[in-house]
């Protein structure tokens, strides 16, 4: 059995939201969870520098009594890193830049039995389809799950965009039409999540 932990985004505003969120992916993990933290959701240059300040802000989050051990995942060790941890977080970015990366494994296969957590875009992928505010529309994702997707659902997110402030209740009407129908539509406000077992 695998363990989801989807959330909608928006961590670093939301720090009591994002501290139960690290907390639920470590549960039951002992005292030294390994995670091994995938930013392939972002631009190669800038992994490193994220790896870091992920591993800061887990840490001070989920406070004293736990010491979890980061490792930084590489795709062409991805598999075996795997293998190697208890937990896969991956990060929020660019959902094209996701996808194309995690088409080439075995998924769900490799991290069974593992925690797998997700954030934004990485939520998008794992849903049978999603609504991108980057986009603006619907998508299919790797349906590794049966739901439907919206991240940073009702928030501040692309307001600042040329193309005004993003309508959250077509979003979820253009959702809800999109794909395979009447699949549950998980709209998540910022630094909210669900679990799912499968």
């Amino acid at each position: 059995m695998t363990k989801y932990v989807l959330n909608s985004g928006g961590l670093r505003r939301n720090p009591e939201k994002a501290a139960k969120f690290f907390r639920e992916i470590i549960r039951g993990l002992g005292s030294e969870p390994r995670i091994l933290s995938c930013t392939f959701a972002d631009k190669r240059e800038r992994w490193e520098s994220n790896f870091i300040a992920y591993q800061d802000f887990f840490r001070r989050a989920v406070g004293s009594g736990v010491s979890p051990r980061f490792e930084m995942a590489l795709p062409d060790k991805f598999v075996e890193q795997i293998k190697n941890s208890d937990a896969v977080v991956m990060s929020g970015g660019d959902d094209y830049l996701l996808l194309a990366y995690l088409k080439q494994y075995d998924l769900p296969a490799i991290w069974e039995g593992k925690v797998v957590a997700t954030n934004s875009a990485s939520s998008d992928a794992l849903a049978a389809c999603f609504w991108a505010g980057d986009w603006r529309q619907c998508f299919a994702g790797l349906g590794i799950l049966p739901i439907k997707f919206i991240p940073h659902y009702q928030s501040e997110f692309g307001a600042d965009d040329p193309r005004g402030p993003i309508d959250w209740a077509k979003a979820h009407q253009e959702l809800a039409a999109f794909g395979v129908p009447n699949l549950p539509i998980h709209a998540l406000r910022e630094g909210e999540f669900i679990v799912i077992e499968k």
